[in-house]
C-alpha cells in the first residue's frame, strides 16, 4: 500500500511546517507550498531534507494558475488549507484593497485549491480536506472583523462541502485554534489608513494593544496542536477517536472557553426571542 499524500499550503512556518515534518516522520509523502522558496529557504531545506517536496504557490494567484499547480501534484489524500494572514484593525479603517486581499488569501484561495483537488478525490472515492480556521470565526473580537469574516466564510463553505462530498467518502475537518505560539501575531498586517482618535481608550485600542503585546506569550504549544490535528485526521493517538465523528476540532484552552461563552450567549439570545421567532409562520 502506497504512503498517503499530504498537500499543505503555507508550509513556510507555524502549523504548516510542523505538520509537514510530522507527516514526513510518519513516512507519509508531503508536498508543501510556500509563496517564495528564496524567502522560505530554511523551511524548504527542512522539508526537503526530511524527504518532502516544496512548490511555490501564492493564494493570490489566478484561479487557473492554482488549479494547474494543484492538479499537477496528482493524488492528494490529505488537503490542508493552512496558509493565511491577519489584518489587524477596526472595521472602519480597513481599505477596499486590504479587505479584498484578506478574503482572497483566507477564503478564495482555499476555495480554488479545494476545487482543484476534488475531482481526483471524488474519482478515488477517498480523501480528507482540512481547513484551518480560527476561534475568531465563532467569537469575533474587536480589530479582527475582516479576518473573522474570512474565516467565517471558510467555515460556512466547509460545512456545506462536508454534506456535498460525504457520499464520495471524502471527509472535511474545520480546525479552530486559539492562540498558539507561532509567528502569526508577529506577521499581522496593520491597515494603511489611520485609526480615528475617537477610538482612543475604547475596546478597539485595548484589544489591538493586547494582540500586539501577546506575541511570544500565547498559551498554545504549536507542536501539541499539530499532534492533535494529525491524530484527528489519521485516527491515531489521543485525538484519533474523533476521526469522522466531528466537523470541528477546537484546540486550545482559550479557544474552548471562548467557544463555550459564545454558544451560551447564542442560546440565551434564542431563549429570549423564541415566542417572537415562532410568531411569523402562516
Amino acid at each position: 500500500m502506497s504512503s498517503p499524500v499530504w498537500f499543505i499550503t503555507g508550509a513556510s512556518n507555524g502549523f504548516g511546517l510542523i505538520l509537514a515534518l510530522k507527516a514526513l516522520k510518519a513516512n507519509h509523502r508531503v508536498i508543501g507550498t510556500v509563496r517564495s522558496k528564496a524567502k522560505s529557504a530554511d523551511a524548504v531545506k527542512q522539508i526537503e531534507s526530511a524527504g518532502g517536496q516544496v512548490i511555490e504557490l501564492d493564494l493570490n494567484e489566478p484561479k487557473e494558475s492554482i488549479d494547474k499547480k494543484v492538479k499537477a501534484v496528482g493524488q492528494i489524500d490529505y488537503l490542508v488549507n493552512n496558509a493565511g494572514f491577519f489584518v489587524l484593525g477596526a472595521v472602519e479603517q480597513v481599505t477596499e484593497q486590504e479587505a479584498h486581499l484578506q478574503l482572497q488569501t483566507n477564503f478564495f484561495g482555499p476555495l480554488y485549491v479545494i476545487q482543484a483537488a476534488l475531482p481526483g478525490m471524488r474519482s478515488r472515492r477517498s480523501g480528507t480536506i482540512l481547513n484551518l480556521s480560527s476561534v475568531a470565526a465563532k467569537d469575533p473580537q474587536p480589530t479582527s472583523g475582516v479576518y473573522s469574516s474570512s474565516k467565517g466564510a471558510l467555515e460556512a463553505l466547509s460545512e456545506s462541502l462536508a454534506h456535498e462530498v460525504a457520499a464520495f467518502n471524502i471527509s472535511v475537518l474545520i480546525v479552530e485554534p486559539g492562540a498558539f505560539r507561532t509567528n502569526f501575531l508577529a506577521a499581522y498586517s496593520p491597515p494603511s489608513a489611520p485609526l480615528s482618535s475617537d477610538y482612543d481608550g475604547t475596546v478597539v485600542e485595548k484589544v489591538r494593544n493586547a494582540y500586539e503585546s501577546n506575541h511570544g506569550k500565547q498559551i498554545g504549544d504549536p507542536a501539541k496542536g499539530v499532534d492533535r490535528i494529525f491524530e484527528a485526521v489519521t485516527g491515531e493517538g489521543l485525538a484519533g477517536r474523533l476521526k469522522g465523528k466531528v466537523l470541528r476540532l477546537v484546540i486550545g484552552r482559550d479557544a474552548l472557553a471562548r467557544m463555550k461563552k459564545n454558544n451560551d450567549r447564542f442560546l440565551s439570545d434564542l431563549a429570549l426571542q423564541e415566542d417572537i421567532t415562532l410568531s411569523t409562520d402562516f
